[in-house]
């Protein structure tokens, strides 16, 4: 194992270096190294810092570090600078998905096989794995974010598109907890080969997606909700203005310039040492209605913001795309309206006829415990509200015995002509059988 003081000392002087190379630059009307030319001059400058330091050591009589060693301080050194330190290891690794570290020595890994295992320390103190979570929080997302006693919690997306949660103050040692993203640009057709869903329920979404419906994505923590809705993205076409309103960033819908060459991306901020300058969900969601969005995407709802995305998706907003937290489709009613009252003490009534006005699907997805395997499970059509009983829906595809959702024969579709329009070839039969919440 390297040296890790060593390589905190590299680090420093690698660090200076680079800070000196940025001022002369400004200092003489260049502009300051950005992208891949800041990281090709990183790398040449890690390299005469590490044959230096062999140098100097030749000079005391005392063995080189050696080729591999040489090698292995590069990319702790550049992890540093520009990753994660110690923790890029584990983040470059295809085979975890996700990552809980309870305190520096602590590292549990959940590899995609389902295997849970303890993994090395990726710091020498609590202290050192605090200022490593600070670091990444400094350059994540659009703004700076702090953690802190002041600031206990603390959630952003890293580079590689994961989402990594941080607890200090409030524990005994620093928690984070890292879930990685397997799928950063994912279709339809990457679910249906890996089992997430039949090509018929692909066909159904792809054409709720082209028909403009409004959708929201249900399911419990880890069930695929974030890929799924990537996958739903993926059916815009490029000449749509999307706005993606998130905590942090995670969906990176902008990355994929092909796709979505005019797509803007609009994160939270929170508030300073202060308590100035916070910008909630809520707020961002309102600017979009003065943004001209073809379409507005919400990652994740969590509380107040439900009203104002309702009113978003009644108000011109079709076609937008939101996930939620949920037990099952039918909670998903229920959750809305709880999020509403506890926000804005809205009647129950009022929140079902603004969410029966609003969304026109619902889709279900979860992850078996056991396999880790991750399906669409039920589809619902919204077809009203009823003051005596509240949101009326069908459940159009429902789960078979393995837990695939498949089309239920004897439901009707009201919003059947529509899909048929934007390309949709149903393969069953009228009914009249109806759920209601």
């Amino acid at each position: 194992m390297i040296d890790v003081n060593l390589v905190r000392s590299l680090h420093q002087a690698v660090g200076d270096r680079l800070q000196v190379e940025q001022n002369r630059r400004r200092q003489t009307g260049m502009s300051p190294l950005a992208g891949d030319a800041e990281l090709q001059f990183a790398r040449a400058v890690i390299v005469d810092v590490i044959r230096e330091h062999n140098e100097a050591r030749l000079g005391r009589g005392e063995q080189v570090l050696g080729s591999e060693v040489d090698a292995e301080m590069n990319e702790a050194i550049f992890a540093r600078i520009f990753g994660a330190g110690r923790l890029q290891k584990l983040l470059d690794d295809d085979q975890i998905e996700n990552i809980d570290i309870n305190g520096y020595d602590e590292v549990w890994v959940t590899r995609t096989d389902g295997r849970f295992v303890l993994a090395d320390p990726i710091a020498e103190t609590d202290e050192e794995l605090i200022e490593l979570v600070q670091t990444l929080g400094s350059y994540a997302g659009l703004s700076s974010r702090p953690f802190d006693a002041a600031n206990p919690t603390l959630d952003l997306k890293l580079p590689d598109g994961s989402r990594l949660a941080a607890t200090m103050s409030v524990s005994a040692r620093p928690l984070v907890s890292i879930r990685r993203h397997r799928f950063k640009q994912v279709e339809f057709t990457d679910l249906v080969d890996n089992g997430t869903m039949s090509q018929e329920v692909a066909d159904f979404l792809t054409a709720a997606v082209k028909a403009r419906f409004n959708i929201v994505i249900a399911g419990a923590t880890n069930s695929g909700k974030t890929t799924l809705l990537r996958a739903l993205a993926a059916e815009i076409g490029p000449e749509e203005r999307i706005i993606t309103v998130e905590n942090a960033l995670e969906l990176g819908l902008k990355a994929d310039v092909d796709r979505h060459p005019n797509c803007v991306e609009l994160e939270t901020r929170p508030a300073n040492s202060e308590g100035n300058g916070e910008i909630t969900l809520p707020e961002l969601l309102r600017r979009t209605l003065r943004m001209n969005a073809s379409r507005v995407i919400v990652g994740e709802v969590l509380g107040p913001e439900i009203v104002v995305m309702l009113n978003a998706m009644t108000q011109g907003h079709d076609g937008s795309l939101s996930t939620i937290h949920a037990r099952s489709a039918r909670d998903v009613f229920g959750r809305i309206s709880t999020y509403a009252q506890q926000a804005h003490s809205l009647a129950r009534d009022v929140v079902h006829e603004m969410t029966a006005g609003a969304v026109d699907f619902v889709v279900y997805v979860s992850q078996d415990r056991v396999t880790g395997r991750r399906t669409v499970r039920t589809i619902l059509e919204v077809n009203g509200f009823d003051s005596q009983s509240g949101v009326a829906a069908s459940e159009i595809f429902a789960p078979d015995p393995q837990g695939n959702a498949v089309r239920v024969d004897d439901i009707a579709i009201s919003r059947q002509m529509e899909l048929v329009s934007a390309g949709w070839q149903p393969h069953s039969g009228p009914g009249v059988a109806r759920w209601t919440a």
